[in-house]
């Protein structure tokens, strides 16, 4: 049986949308359709266990998940200058400690993957954004050549698996939620951090000084540069802007 549930609303706002998926605010209540049930179930698995604050979810149904709002605004906006304190960001990295801290889940994140996938994976891409033209060939192979030093054995954690700033909320010093968890799973914690920190490097001291020890930031940089070596063309190819101030191929430019 299906439920029924009801929202004062002035209008749906489009939070994301793209070929694979969308998420609809209405009120205080987001609606995540997904052509991927996979992820919503993933979703689902994961809010069960995290130990951090996080939406609730409240129904779902084939393609679709409701989940609540959380209090705040975003830790930060990419292309634009954080207005979030030292300490907000500070309290970010402690919650993503606290997550790395707690019981593996048992299933591995796309970021998770085994090492030699990982690279066969970033030298495919790579030579796609040369052949293709998108990106000139000197970029794409110093990022390549930082990118190896997160192509290393890692201790797997529980991670969020796309950590981006827009998916961290919080209220004047304090952390109030983590949302988007579909992509969570067993993982490299530094990658987690390399996501948070990737359009705001500046705030990588700040997130570290909550995370606290074992934080290799050479390994930062190197995920910095596989993200955005991956996700340039997706991006792209999904009317998103990888060129955009502060975004993948600005960070891909600061490496070199």
């Amino acid at each position: 049986m299906g439920w029924t549930y009801w929202v004062a609303m002035d209008e749906v706002e489009v939070v994301l949308a793209h070929s694979e998926r969308a998420t609809l605010r209405v009120g205080d209540v987001f609606l995540k359709v997904d052509g991927d049930q996979a992820r919503i179930d993933r979703e689902v698995e994961a809010l069960a266990l995290v130990p951090v604050p996080a939406p609730r979810v409240l129904w779902r149904q084939p393609s679709v998940l409701a989940i609540s709002a959380v209090p705040g605004t975003v830790l930060a906006t990419l292309g634009e200058p954080s207005t979030a304190s030292p300490a907000a960001w500070a309290a970010a990295g402690a919650a993503v400690r606290k997550l790395h801290d707690a019981p593996l889940p048992p299933w591995t994140s796309r970021g998770g993957q085994n090492l030699d996938k990982l690279a066969a994976d970033l030298d495919a891409e790579c030579e796609r954004l040369v052949s293709g033209g998108i990106l000139p060939a000197d970029l794409v192979t110093r990022n390549r050549e930082v990118a190896e030093a997160a192509l290393r054995p890692w201790t797997p954690v529980f991670t969020h698996g796309d950590l981006h700033v827009a998916h961290v909320f919080v209220e004047g010093d304090e952390l109030t939620g983590i949302i988007d968890w579909s992509e969570a799973g067993s993982g490299d914690g530094l990658r987690d951090l390399a996501t948070l920190t990737l359009a705001h490097p500046d705030r990588l001291g700040d997130v570290v000084e909550g995370y606290g020890t074992g934080v290799d930031v050479d390994v930062i940089h190197a995920w910095w540069s596989v993200r955005s070596l991956l996700a340039t063309r997706w991006l792209i190819e999904h009317d998103f802007d990888p060129f955009t101030p502060g975004g993948e191929v600005d960070v891909l430019r600061a490496r070199m």
